[in-house]
């Protein structure tokens, strides 16, 4: 296999990679705190033998986190919560800490302010957030703060990743922070709200549709490579 298709190739597999992305993002545009993503093509530059000019190929394994705010649906539930600005909640899976911005909670038969997968809520300090029942009505302040017939009975944390370059994503809306996280300084919590998918779709199709026209282009020219290097081997055999 010669060298343009070997590049032709790269490019192939990056732009596969990137309509898996654009998918992943259209699935999700109902998602309540989904975090669209994006895909980072880098460029390896070798140089060849003799005079013969460089060899580029292109990658596309990196992925961004875009952190723009989604839209805030009121939904008047007492334990949604939705952050405007910078933060994420803490939660607690098996698998450790984790950061997300779905904020669709509710306590469960232990009174601990739980996800819809069960995962407790947690406060700055990493201690699960336990919500009293039976005091009066609950209100949660923009800072976190717990209240139950006007009493503070504790405080849910908001983080920001120390590094938010380096924040993996495990599923569709949590992350894990390998650099650690510190107590977020801008953000606030709005009670009686979600914050909705990020997801741009009219951005999202259009990348759709300029992502298949590009693979729909390489593949016409590995076709015609194909098809130069047959008709090579054909004259020479004769």
């Amino acid at each position: 296999m010669d060298n343009a298709t070997y590049t032709a190739l790269t490019r192939q597999s990056g732009l596969m990679n990137e309509m898996r992305v654009v998918a992943n993002n259209l699935a999700n545009l109902s998602t309540t705190g989904f975090r669209a993503e994006g895909v980072i093509f880098a460029e390896h530059v070798t140089a060849l033998d003799g005079d013969a000019p460089s060899l580029s190929m292109a990658t596309a394994s990196g992925r961004e986190t875009l952190a723009l705010q989604g839209g805030l649906a009121q939904t008047g539930g007492t334990f949604d919560l939705a952050i405007e600005g910078e933060g994420f909640f803490l939660v607690e899976t098996p698998e450790g800490e984790r950061l997300t911005r779905a904020g669709a909670f509710t306590p469960n038969e232990n009174g601990d302010l739980v996800t819809p997968e069960g995962y407790r809520v947690l406060d700055a300090g990493g201690a699960p957030v336990f919500v009293p029942q039976g005091n009066g009505p609950v209100g949660i302040a923009p800072d976190g703060t717990i209240s139950a017939g006007g009493q503070p009975v504790g405080q849910i944390g908001l983080v920001t990743p120390t590094d938010p370059q380096n924040l993996v994503r495990e599923d569709g809306v949590r992350f894990r922070a390998d650099d650690g996280f510190e107590p977020a300084l801008t953000g606030r919590m709005l009670q009686g709200f979600l914050e909705e998918s990020n997801v741009d779709p009219v951005l999202e199709i259009s990348r759709m549709i300029e992502v298949q026209r590009a693979y729909e282009l390489g593949q016409s020219f590995m076709d015609k490579e194909d098809e130069r290097i047959r008709s090579a081997i054909r004259a020479l055999g004769k």
